[in-house]
């Protein structure tokens, strides 16, 4: 019968498979645990984050000026190059989240 691991440690170990890079399998594969087992933690620990909680990565950022213009615009260029404009003003959010799926 397998030793009953207390869910700190489980917690634990699903954060770390997420720092790892790795895939599920590979993972559980590295570890001698089942991929089920790996699975049903991660599944856990995600939905017990707060909703929308996604880990922050910063770009880097170049700030031109030009000439104004008779409504201000943000442009946003993606690193595949890109480029979307925003009336000034727009919810960061959606700017935030269009980006993501942009980059992805």
């Amino acid at each position: 019968m397998a030793k009953q691991v207390e869910k700190p440690e489980w917690a634990r170990v699903a954060e770390a498979f997420e720092a790892s890079g790795q895939t599920q399998r590979e993972f559980a594969l590295a570890r001698g645990m089942r991929l089920s087992t790996l699975q049903s933690w991660v599944y856990r620990r995600r939905r017990a984050e707060p909703a929308g909680a996604e880990p922050v990565r910063l770009l880097p950022v170049q700030v031109a000026t030009a000439p104004m213009a008779s409504e201000s615009v943000l442009e946003v260029m993606a690193a595949s190059g890109a480029r979307v404009r925003f009336a000034v003003g727009t919810d960061v959010a959606y700017v935030a989240r269009l980006v993501a799926a942009l980059g992805a």
